[in-house]
Parts: structure tokens; C-alpha cells; sequence
């Protein structure tokens, strides 16, 4: 009897428990990386990794940084005249020939759609005159954004022993170069037409990235293989506001491991809104015929956060004062969003009514001065 007592209290214990704790979605079973990472784009939260800080080769995916850069020079429609130097590349190749020319813009396509190392070597010579100096750019971006585990020996991605990086870091950078609306609208083409040669004729260039085809929502980025490194691929995908970056490094099953990782990222990541999270605001007013102004967000600020959103913080940066008149819909200050201490929103606030000024029509002391009533507003401190 004791024994049947007993277990009936622990069936009811253990229904209890799993009415009150918090049902997450399954982690992605069977990732064949070596390596892997997934990260929420916008707060560079990581939502599941393996070996994420184990340097590793990683292939083409380093055009994402050559992309990048030339992207940042300034250079976009240049038109670069070929040399033999420069398409001295082993591997893939857009067809690049002594005396050709092409924009950087195209050669920043061919990088990302077809791969071409060429491509990639041409980008080194037009942006710093040479793959030495180039590579020393690629290195100092690496430590700006903060890839601790990252050296660049190589412009396309070729194998070298010091050329080397972690699928957190790849994935930092590929959070950072979707911030470009150019980079990301190129990396998430299926194919673009484009014009080089001597003289300049239209070819087409096609993107390698399956998913583009197959996964709802992807925008890119950047596939990569060597025998060294193995299958490396870079995806970002989007949906509902929510953009996800999954990388793998060394991956023989790679099309749908990032299918799983990212199946999950989109099964656990919400738009987080934090519109009440600032409370009752207003700000004071000269000369008014109110004293005060109540004050809101221009727009709900939403932001896609995983588990508990507790960590979101907001902090209301208002005008000391306003002078009359202050109309509905003026901007009065703002509001700083935070969530596990990263600015993730920053929104305009708003009066939400009209305050109109105090005229010597309107008001009891018409010889009252507009010093005066600042003065009077001051004392009531």
C-alpha cells in the first residue's frame, strides 16, 4: 500500500513540474560539423554551438571579409584594368584575363555568387595595392569586430598553416557584414548578369548556396571547400523580423545541418516587445498653459529575443524642459533598449498632446514677463 501511495504522489510531483517550467524546442540532433554556430544577427546572442572557438580552416567563407572591405573602400563602380599579378590564382575562377576590365562591384559578385579566387586577388591589388597589404586590412577588421580566434593569410581562402578562424568568429563577422545593405542584398542573388572582359561583355554569374532554393527566408551568404577544411558554409536566413546566421566549419552533411540549426533558431527566437518597459514619462513646460507633457515611444520597438526576456532593460533620456508651445507629435527625448547589456533599439519619444503658450490674452498677468514665468518655473523645483 505504502509503495502504491508512493508512487502515486511522485506521478502527481512530476505532472506538477512539468506544468510550471518552461517547454524549449529540441537542439538540432546530428550536426555532422566539426564545428558550428548559430547566432541571432541583431544582439550576437549564440543559440547553440559545438567546438564554436576551435580554430579551424575555413575555405572560400573568407571572401566574406575580402567582399567586405572592398565594399568599405569607396571603390564600388571603379573600373580596375587586369594584370597578370593579379589573376595569378589557383582554384576557382569568374575567367579574369590580363588587360580585362571590371568594376569592383563586379568583382565583389564574383566572390560571392561564383567564388572566384581571381576575383579575389584582383579586389586585393584595386583596394591596397597588393595581397601583403591587403591582408594586413583583413586582420585589423578581424580585430575591430572582435574575431579573437582569426587570422587571415590568405585573400580567397586558400589553405595555409596560419590561415585560420572559429565558427563563432565567422559568425561575428557575418553578423556585421549583413549590416551592409549592399553585401547583403549580393551574397542573397541566385544570379546576376554582369559585364568584363576586354572589352566588357555580358556574362552571367551563378550563386553555389542551395539554400537560397530550398530554405524559406535565406539570404546567403558564402559556401567554401578545400581538401584541408572540408565542406564550410556561412547561411543567414529571415523571417518575421528575426534574421539567424548558422556557420559550419568542416561539415560533410552541410545543406542540412544549417537546415536544423536554423529550423531551430526560428523555433525559439520571438519579437520581443518592449513598449511598456519605460513606464509613465513626461516633461515639464515654459510658459505653457499645462505644466507638463506626457511623452511615449514614436513606434513599438520590437526586437527578436530567445528565453527569458528579462534581461531587456530600458533607459529614458527626456529634455530637461520645453518651452510652450509644444505640439502632439514632437520630439521630446528617447529611449535606449537593452538586452543582456547590447543596444538592440533605440526609438524617438513623443509628446501626445498639445500644449499651447500662455499670451498676454490668456493670461491673469499680462504684464508678466516670458523671464518671469521661466524664473517662476524654475522656483517651483
Amino acid at each position: 500500500m505504502y509503495r502504491s501511495l508512493f508512487f502515486r504522489v511522485c506521478t502527481v510531483l512530476i505532472l506538477l513540474l512539468s506544468l510550471s517550467l518552461p517547454v524549449f524546442a529540441a537542439s538540432p540532433q546530428g550536426i555532422s560539423a566539426k564545428a558550428c554556430v548559430l547566432m541571432l544577427a541583431d544582439t550576437r546572442e549564440v543559440l547553440y554551438a559545438e567546438n564554436e572557438n576551435e580554430q579551424l580552416s575555413m575555405a572560400s567563407t573568407t571572401k566574406i571579409m575580402t567582399s567586405l572591405l572592398a565594399l568599405e573602400s569607396g571603390l564600388w563602380e571603379q573600373q580596375i584594368k587586369v594584370t597578370s599579378d593579379m589573376v595569378a590564382a589557383e582554384g576557382t575562377s569568374i575567367g579574369l584575363l590580363p588587360d580585362d576590365l571590371i568594376s569592383v562591384r563586379t568583382l565583389i559578385s564574383g566572390m560571392l555568387l561564383e567564388s572566384g579566387n581571381d576575383a579575389a586577388n584582383v579586389t586585393a591589388y584595386a583596394v591596397a595595392g597588393g595581397q601583403a597589404q591587403f591582408l594586413e586590412l583583413m586582420n585589423q577588421k578581424a580585430a575591430e569586430i572582435g574575431m579573437k580566434n582569426t587570422h587571415f593569410d590568405s585573400v580567397s581562402g586558400l589553405d595555409t598553416d596560419s590561415h585560420y578562424s572559429t565558427a563563432y568568429d565567422m559568425a561575428l563577422l557575418t553578423a556585421y557584414a549583413l549590416e551592409n545593405p549592399k553585401f547583403r542584398s549580393i551574397c542573397s542573388e541566385k544570379s546576376e548578369r554582369v559585364y568584363y572582359g576586354n572589352p566588357p561583355y555580358a556574362r552571367t554569374l551563378y550563386n553555389h548556396n542551395r539554400l537560397l532554393s530550398s530554405y524559406e527566408g535565406a539570404i546567403g551568404v558564402k559556401t567554401g571547400f578545400t581538401k584541408k577544411s572540408g565542406r564550410c558554409l556561412v547561411s543567414a536566413a529571415e523571417r518575421d523580423g528575426v534574421t539567424l546566421i548558422a556557420v559550419t566549419l568542416n561539415a560533410p552533411d552541410d545543406w542540412n545541418d544549417h537546415k536544423k540549426l536554423l529550423d531551430y533558431g526560428f523555433s525559439v527566437v520571438k519579437l520581443c516587445d518592449a513598449s511598456a518597459l519605460q513606464g509613465d514619462l513626461s516633461v515639464k513646460v515654459v510658459g505653457g498653459d499645462a505644466k507638463t507633457v506626457t511623452a511615449t515611444t514614436a513606434y513599438a520597438p520590437r526586437f527578436p529575443a530567445a528565453g527569458d526576456t528579462a534581461n531587456v532593460q530600458a533607459q529614458a533620456y527626456l529634455k530637461h524642459f520645453l518651452y510652450a508651445p509644444v505640439e502632439k507629435g514632437e520630439t521630446v527625448g528617447s529611449v535606449c533598449y537593452t538586452y543582456n547589456g547590447k543596444v538592440v533599439a533605440q526609438v524617438p519619444l513623443v509628446s501626445t498632446q498639445s500644449v499651447g503658450a500662455v499670451t498676454m490674452e490668456n493670461t491673469e498677468s499680462p504684464k508678466q514677463s516670458l523671464f518671469h514665468r521661466i524664473w517662476s518655473f524654475f522656483k517651483q523645483e
